[in-house]
Order: structure tokens, then sequence, then C-alpha cells
């Protein structure tokens, strides 16, 4: 894991719900099903114990991978920044296909946080990489499976 972990404030936040689920639902629910699943017996072929002792190794990794992203997060609170209109991580980018016209609004956000369906890209991403840097009237090239795409850049906003 990189030395910091850049996540917007709502992205910490739906990470630390999520940690406090895991550790105050799932996992005494997965204790529990363990006690039941031992005090039917034989464990060689109980197939009950099997996959609880399954979802307890994934609760208990889930856990440790927030709890080790959350200590190097860099929380960025999008509505606090200062970018003088530059594409930054947390900003939102209002966008126009140079080719057809379409318009498409994208905020820029860490990698547990990207939906697509919700407009969040991973900046890590192609389209999110090409417009890091640039300003509004900017133009970016970005390489997509179908081929060069390229997005005039309407608006950048930090909210």
């Amino acid at each position: 894991m990189s030395s910091t972990f850049p996540v917007t404030k709502r992205g910490a936040e739906a990470l630390k719900n999520e940690l406090h689920r895991l550790k105050t639902v799932d996992r005494p629910f997965i204790i529990n099903a363990i006690a039941e699943a031992r005090a039917q017996g034989d464990l060689s072929e109980n197939a009950d114990y099997d996959a609880a002792k399954d979802r307890q190794g994934f609760i208990e990794g889930r856990i440790q991978e927030i709890e080790g992203k959350l200590s190097v997060a860099q929380v960025i609170d999008p509505a606090e920044l200062n970018a003088g209109g530059k594409v930054v991580f947390g900003a939102t980018v209002d966008l126009e296909d140079e080719d057809s016209g379409q318009a498409v609004t994208y905020q820029i956000v860490g990698e547990d946080e990207a939906d697509l369906k919700l407009g969040r890209i991973n900046i890590s991403s192609p389209i999110a990489r090409a417009l890091i840097g640039k300003s509004e009237g900017d133009s970016a090239e970005v390489q997509t499976p179908g081929g060069i795409k390229h997005y005039e850049i309407v608006g950048v906003r930090y909210i």
C-alpha cells in the first residue's frame, strides 16, 4: 500500500461506516453462526461450518484492509479545495465530448469510492489521468477501448 491513500470526506465516512458495521454486526453474527455449526457435531462434513469460517475470513480480511487504508488516508474535502479552477482529486468536472457534443459530469475520487453510475471515477482511470491539472476551456485526449476521445472541460467545481 502506498504511503498515503487519497479519499474524499464522503468516502472516508463510508469506510468508517462499513468498518463499524463489520465489527458490530457482521463479526458477532458470524461468530454466532460458527458456534451454532459447531454444536451440530462432526465438523469434517459440516457445510454450514465451512461457509461460516470462509465468511469469517472474508470479514476479518476486510476489517484489516479498511483499518489499513484509514490509517494512511489523506482525507480531502472537495468543498475546501482552492485549486484555482484546475482539475484535482475531489473536483467535479463537466465535460463535453467534442465529437458527439454529449455532456457528462464526473467527480474524481479514490479507488473505493469509484462508481461510474454515480459519476464518480477513480483517480487512476485513463479519463481522470487525462483531466488532472487541466482547467476550464482546456481539451483532454483520452485513450478508450473504442479509440481516442476528445473532451472539452466545460466547468470545474469543488463540491
